[in-house]
């Protein structure tokens, strides 16, 4: 685990999940109908069933931060990740409910029910933040720091906009920095919580840099296990989304040292 949880500032969070909605809002503002059919890497959901799910992650923010407030700890970052992989049934579940409602007409209605979604973040986000740094969010029944809350929303909107991007066959989605950056280092976190230790440094520039992997602690001078990727493709490894082998065999992964494979620790987010 990180030696320190890290924290996000409220104010580039919010502009962040602003301005990543907005674009995912331009892309499929510029889909045809037939590209609604198209399959995705996520099993049996078509592009019609992705913008689906993004509706339903994103648009229940209004209701997460309305929603009375539970007892008991809160919910860390860390715990949202782990959290993540035992939820894939009721997702997906939720997910054929709402594309067979909101999702199944033609495309012109696809696109209004996104942008109600859309609409409702940005009604939240354009409420004044307030000073409470111990504000918070309702998921899965426990509490959540309202920032660390807008951060899974980060997740799922960079994530999945990258699925969008695949499935469409686009070169590259034009993600926000700030949204990339916050996603980037939280997953690095959970890998880090994942896999405690200090045996293997994992480099993601410019966005983060986290020591995990049970072994000999590193100290001093450079690192006997080293891992280093970009952003994108560190967010795919850890989503499951690309396949640790034949990212180091294509060079989008450098691994030096005896443990730095780090396939038995993959994905940490499901």
């Amino acid at each position: 685990m990180p030696a320190k949880s890290r924290t996000y500032q409220p104010q580039k969070v919010r502009a962040a999940l602003a301005a990543q909605t907005e674009a995912l809002r331009t892309v499929v503002h510029g889909l045809t109908a037939d590209r609604l059919e198209r399959p995705t890497r996520l099993g049996t959901w078509r592009v019609r069933e992705l913008l689906a799910h993004l509706s339903l992650a994103l648009g229940r923010l209004p209701a997460a931060l309305d929603a009375p407030a539970p007892d008991g700890p809160v919910l860390s970052l860390a715990g949202y990740a782990e959290l993540s992989g035992t939820m894939a049934g009721a997702v997906d579940e939720a997910v054929t409910d709402h594309a067979a409602t909101g999702f199944a007409g033609p495309l012109a209605e696809v696109v209004a029910a996104f942008d109600r979604s859309i609409d409702a973040v940005r009604d939240v986000l354009d409420r004044p933040a307030g000073a409470d740094p111990e504000a918070t969010a309702v998921v899965v029944g426990r509490r959540m720091l309202l920032t660390d809350y807008l951060v899974t929303r980060l997740v799922e909107a960079v994530v999945h906009a990258d699925d969008l991007a695949d499935a469409l066959g686009l070169e590259a989605f034009p993600h926000d920095r700030q949204a990339l950056a916050a996603v980037t280092r939280m997953l690095a976190d959970a890998f880090a919580d994942h896999a405690p230790g200090g045996a293997v440094e994992l480099r993601v520039p410019p966005y983060a840099v986290v020591q995990a992997v049970p072994g000999p602690k590193h100290t001093r001078g450079t690192p006997p296990n080293v891992v280093e990727t970009d952003p994108l493709t560190w967010i795919r490894l850890a989503t499951g989304r690309a396949d640790w082998a034949a990212s180091v065999e294509g060079a989008a992964v450098s691994a030096s040292g005896e443990r730095s494979d780090l396939r038995t620790y993959l994905p940490v987010f499901g």
